[in-house]
């Protein structure tokens, strides 16, 4: 198995200033987006919320807006119906709990529909509020494939083996490097496996060597 010294230098490599993907400008924004972005692609998301956020650029305004609205500019992200119920809820929700970027915890945004342990962390750690390894469908499939984990089905119990791998780290860098490398290197159809540096140490690779 990769050493954790290995993989975090070759991260580093392949993406050294990880950005997320996902267009925002303030904590409304990300919010929204995120919860939005459940199985879609953030490419799909950003031409929603593009629409979205120029008519209705703040909580106030989409807490008062009209479900069937909200509908017709989420529905290509699919689960539109419930997207927009859920993120109508929120900004009600923010707005009540007087919740921003300075006082968000993990508490007040998971109490909040469509918001789990995973869109929480992403939020808390792109605020820098905490360091925090939110764990998507990318990094499910890349810890399980490298072998850092044994399951690729359990969000919470892969966080924690990729604390116990990693060590002390910038677990908001590697977050965002780990979802990059997992959607354009490690790819859940078709991986550039031939292309990879670290394939050797792979046990995904290894076993397609075996069965060919």
């Amino acid at each position: 198995m990769i050493s954790n010294t290995e993989f975090i230098k070759y991260l580093d490599i392949l993406f050294e200033n990880p950005k997320p993907e996902l267009n925002y400008s303030n904590f409304y924004e990300l919010l929204i987006a995120v919860v939005l972005s459940a199985q879609c692609t953030d490419k799909k998301v950003n031409k929603a919320t593009e629409i979205l956020f120029k008519k209705y650029p703040n909580f106030n305004a989409l807490s008062s807006s009209k479900l069937e609205d909200i509908e017709s500019i989420v529905k290509p992200l699919g689960l539109y119906k419930t997207k927009s119920k859920n993120i109508r809820i929120i900004a009600s929700k923010v707005i009540e709990n007087n919740i921003n970027e300075f006082n968000m915890d993990r508490d007040l945004l998971e109490m909040m529909p469509g918001v789990g342990r995973k869109t929480a962390s992403i939020i808390l750690s792109t605020y820098g509020v905490s360091n925090e390894l939110g764990v998507d469908t990318h990094i499910l499939r890349v810890s399980y494939r490298l072998g850092i984990t044994k399951t690729a089905s359990n969000p919470l119990l892969t966080e924690t083996s990729l604390k116990q791998f990693f060590g002390n780290q910038n677990y908001n860098k590697l977050h965002m490097q780990l979802i990059l490398f997992g959607r354009y290197i490690c790819k859940a159809i078709k991986p550039f496996c031939t292309e990879c540096k670290i394939k050797d140490k792979c046990n995904y690779y290894n076993s397609l060597l075996l069965n060919k």
